[in-house]
């Protein structure tokens, strides 16, 4: 492992001045940074700075650049308490990492933005410092640009004076270098104040309206007090400024007390918007609000526990939601998105454990596996929290906010304080989950008239067993089942006997908050579908879910899975409706576009969704329930893909009718797009699809034309908009991964967009290279392969790059990933089509 540079030198201060011209594109910057010196030779981090000039108090020394190791390394005499000034100058980025320019238009003006991206290893792009999390230290910004009349300086602190145009800023509390912040340019703004007096305020450039900041106000104002009052611990600063940045490679970023976000995870219009994008909106803002405390009052100690970070989180934001809106029943979002997401994920062999070494720079962005960093841990949270209750949770974390306020922990750290406070040893069952890779199967079965269960790791695809075993919380429905199992095998008993005294089928997982899969035996899986309308919504989908797991991983067949479906088509809940259409969508790879089974398929499809439409219709109804707000889109989508004339015509006769693309019901507005370009498209259509997403504002209707757009079938119109991947005026770097994989899903635009790919790489390298969204052009790609000759190409272009930096595990295991999708079509195919022909004839 490399040397940590704390070791020989611990920052207590910095005084950061910079210098920025936005038509120049240059920062000058001058970096006072007191600390004490453990060694006489010390180093700090620095990436693409020229420096001028070292002193070290007050004497200029010679230094050493090693741009390979990212530092400056110089003399300081004597250890002790020092003083190093640095001079430099550098460039603004054009990528997104550092200190960098937001393009946007107003009234057809182009402007710009600058803010800032420091996390993971960044800030050393913007200042000169200890680049790591545990060098924790005040920071005095002073910032000086360009200046124009009506334009906005915002950082971490308040500003404190403004002397000869340049912006001098309180000093900040003890922080980490990566949540340091700041963004000017021409801004508007909505303020409010929290019941303890916190201002907070939500910040966006003059292109979007006042309204679409509303929404966001008020979520912010509501979690911070929630966080305020479940952590029993202030919020530590002054303001919490949440801020919209037109270019921004990740979701959002927790700097603390500027935080920032993409246009589409803050913003909304709320006369036209969804429940789901709500909900999305909501959660990203508790979460990154989560962090306030949990990651920058008390921060990882080295990014091998990231987890502890994002996993705490993931579950935080789903819990401050329950509380802020109670009739949303959020948490069913995370049965459809969190916990899918995790499972899928975590069965391919070669995957990251939560808690994982870490070392380089480049190593540090590869980490950051959403699915299992976020999901997959906040997974892990949620079964914490089942076992120890809120009052026992809550005690914990205050005596744990209390014990490293201003500092960093390791995850044994927040063990030892929920364990005092609630006598629990939760460390001992956490270690299994956090440093093994996987989860288990439990196998429930009836073996000689006795109720057995057998937990092994679970696999879709090719997987050495290790004989891994897991402390498992069962949460099963009969007493005779323990708490936690932990050996391989449990005999509960008399079966006969068991099912008589509790009158109901045998279920595990109830609640579905623990990370395994159940696979039932036969008898027990016929008692559950008997009783399937009597069980809740969250036990139907963790049956389909489960399943479907078990289809993919080859212990059962899909085939046998596909008469079940129509049991549950008719249901008025939307997480069942959503695992339903994963199911059904699912079924596509099996098919050969053009064929009578993909035709099979459609009237499959025709028949799960047609007396839903007829039931929901293709307008929001005032007063209807969230399950059926969240129903609609998913059989609208389903009635389209079955090629439903009446369907069809309704989406097209509302496309015509319709004023405006922004004045189309947003829920349905997906579908009516998408339906136009695949079935009416032209190149009057196309061109006004391409015109509406660059003149657009609102992030969801941009999302939606990226989403139709992509979809027209006409080769021509797709190579025109392959060409233009590279516009950055028409697709933003930001949003190009979602075009890729439009066109990619697109079966008349799979080939162009896959050699696009591989043709301009280094282009993508160049431009998107240096951060966490560069490895998910890999993913998007393995989630769409199935067929043996896209495995070969795929192989074939990826593996001369296993070696890249922050490459190599996603490469290997996304390999992976569709080799076994192939084989599962292969040796499924047949079976699959016999069923579905089965079921529609």
């Amino acid at each position: 492992m490399s040397k940590r540079l704390l070791t020989d030198f611990v920052p207590s201060n910095y005084q950061v001045y910079l210098d920025i011209d936005r038509q120049a594109k240059t920062i000058k910057g001058i970096t006072t940074i007191t600390g004490d010196a453990r060694q006489k030779q010390i180093a700090v981090n620095q990436k693409f700075l020229k420096v001028d000039e070292v002193t070290v108090n007050d004497k200029a020394v010679s230094f050493q650049v090693d741009d390979q190791a990212e530092t400056i390394s110089l003399a300081v005499g004597q250890p002790g308490a020092v003083t190093v000034r640095i001079t430099y100058h550098t460039d603004l980025t054009d990528t997104m990492m550092g200190i960098y320019p937001s393009y946007y238009q107003v009234n057809g003006q182009q402007k710009e933005l600058i803010g800032t991206q420091f996390e993971t290893t960044a800030a050393r792009q913007a200042f000169p410092c200890v680049d790591e999390p545990a060098a924790k230290a005040t920071f005095d910004l002073a910032i000086k640009y360009d200046e124009q009349p009506n334009e906005t300086i915002i950082a971490n602190m308040p500003e404190e004076k403004v002397v000869d145009g340049v912006h001098y800023f309180k000093r900040t509390v003890k922080m980490s270098t990566y949540l340091v912040a700041f963004a000017f340019g021409e801004m508007k703004k909505k303020l409010t104040t929290t019941k303890s007096g916190v201002q907070v305020g939500v910040f966006a450039t003059k292109a979007h309206q006042p309204k679409e900041l509303d929404f966001a106000l008020d979520i912010a104002k509501r979690a911070i007090e929630f966080y305020e009052d479940f952590y029993q611990t202030p919020y530590p600063l002054e303001h919490s400024w949440q801020l919209a940045l037109p270019d921004f490679s990740a979701g959002a970023m927790e700097n603390w007390g500027l935080v920032t976000y993409r246009e589409a995870y803050l913003l909304l219009d709320p006369d036209n918007t969804t429940l789901d994008n709500k909900q999305l909106v909501a959660t990203v803002i508790t979460h990154e609000l989560a962090h306030q405390w949990f990651g920058d009052l008390v921060t990882m100690n080295w990014w091998d526990d990231l987890w502890l970070n994002e996993s705490f989180a993931n579950m935080m934001e789903y819990l401050s939601v329950d509380a802020i809106h109670p009739e949303w029943k959020i948490w069913e979002m995370f049965q459809t998105s969190e916990v899918p997401m995790a499972l899928q994920r975590d069965a391919t062999d070669g995957v990251q454990s939560v808690h994982v070494d870490v070392d380089s720079p480049a190593e540090i962005d590869s980490i950051f596996d959403g699915a299992i960093v976020y999901a997959k841990g906040s997974r892990m949270l949620v079964m914490v929290r089942s076992l120890l209750g809120d009052d026992a949770l809550r005690k914990g974390l205050k005596q744990y906010f209390q014990d490293h306020q201003y500092g960093n922990a390791q995850g044994d750290d927040l063990w030892d304080a929920l364990g005092k406070a609630s006598g629990m040893q939760i460390g001992d069952i956490m270690h299994s989950w956090l440093n093994q890779p996987g989860y288990p199967v439990v196998s429930a079965s009836v073996v000689d008239g006795h109720l057995k269960l057998h937990q092994q790791q679970f696999f879709i695809g090719a997987g050495k067993d290790q004989g891994r075993l897991w402390k498992i919380p069962l949460n099963a429905n009969y007493e005779a089942a323990p708490e936690i199992m932990d050996d391989a095998d449990i005999d509960l008993g008399d079966y006969q006997k068991l099912r008589q005294a509790n009158g109901q089928p045998f279920r595990l997982n109830v609640g579905n908050n623990s990370h395994f899969i159940v696979k039932y035996g036969e008898t027990l899986l016929n008692d559950l579908l008997d009783h399937v309308d009597e069980l809740d919504h969250i036990t139907q989908l963790q049956l389909l879910q489960d399943l479907r797991l078990l289809a993919e991983g080859n212990q059962v067949t899909y085939a046998s899975i596909v008469p079940l479906l129509a049991r549950f088509k008719d249901s008025h809940s939307a997480i069942v409706n959503t695992v339903l259409y994963q199911i059904a969508n699912a079924l596509k790879k099996f098919m050969e576009p053009g064929t009578m089974q993909e035709d099979n398929l459609r009237q499959l499809f025709d028949q799960l969704s047609h007396q839903q439409v007829e039931r929901l219709g293709w307008q929001p109804v005032a007063g209807e329930s969230n399950d059926d707000q969240l129903t609609r889109p998913l059989v609208l989508m389903a009635a389209l893909y079955a090629k439903n004339q009446g369907a069809m015509q309704n989406a097209h006769d509302l496309f015509e009718q319709a004023a405006s693309l922004a004045e189309l019901p947003a829920a349905v507005r997906p579908a009516i797009l998408q339906n136009e370009a695949e079935n009416f498209g032209t190149t009057e259509l196309f061109d006004q699809l391409i015109h509406e997403y660059q003149t657009a504002t609102d992030p969801g209707l941009k999302q939606d034309l990226c989403l139709a757009t992509t979809k027209v079938t006409d080769p021509e119109l797709l190579t025109r908009l392959v060409n233009q991947f590279e516009d950055a005026s028409l697709i933003k770097p930001q949003d190009l991964r979602a075009w890729y994989r439009g066109v990619l899903a697109n079966n008349a635009g799979q080939q162009l967009a896959w050699d696009w790919l591989r043709n301009e790489w280094s282009w993508l390298e160049a431009t998107v290279g240096g951060d966490m969204e560069f490895a998910t052009f890999i993913t998007v790609t393995a989630g769409v392969f199935h067929t043996p000759d896209r495995l070969a190409e795929f192989e074939e272009f990826f593996n001369p790059k296993l070696d890249t930096p922050g490459l190599t595990r996603e490469i290997q295991m996304d390999t992976s990933v569709i080799r076994s999708r192939v084989n599962l079509v292969e040796s499924e195919k047949n079976g699959v089509n016999a069923a579905i022909e089965k079921a529609v004839h």
